[in-house]
């Protein structure tokens, strides 16, 4: 079992700890709520595989996106996470 901690780390330095379960992503009602600019009430979930030890990323049909490394990931697709990713919801980057 690994004992790696995964962190969203904001560009003014927040963490925020990623844990071995789904997070819903939002501005309202979520598991990880941000106050960021053109956000979704629920933008994107965030999902953990105790399988492969690894954490993925969904965008949920979201009105501005959500990006990995600058690249706008498709609706309703799990894309999976690598140390040292960027990960941004709208405009804003995390």
């Amino acid at each position: 079992m690994s004992v790696t901690s995964w962190f969203l780390v904001s560009s003014s330095g927040t963490r925020h700890r990623l844990p071995k379960e789904m997070i819903f992503v939002g501005r309202e009602d979520c598991e990880l709520m941000l106050q960021v600019r053109l956000l979704d009430k629920q933008h994107a979930v965030i999902n953990y595989n105790p399988t492969t030890d690894e954490h993925l990323v969904k965008d949920l049909g979201s009105l501005n996106g959500t990006f990995v490394n600058d690249l706008r990931i498709p609706d309703q697709t799990y894309i999976t996470l690598k140390l040292s990713d960027i990960i941004r919801f709208g405009y804003d980057i995390l």
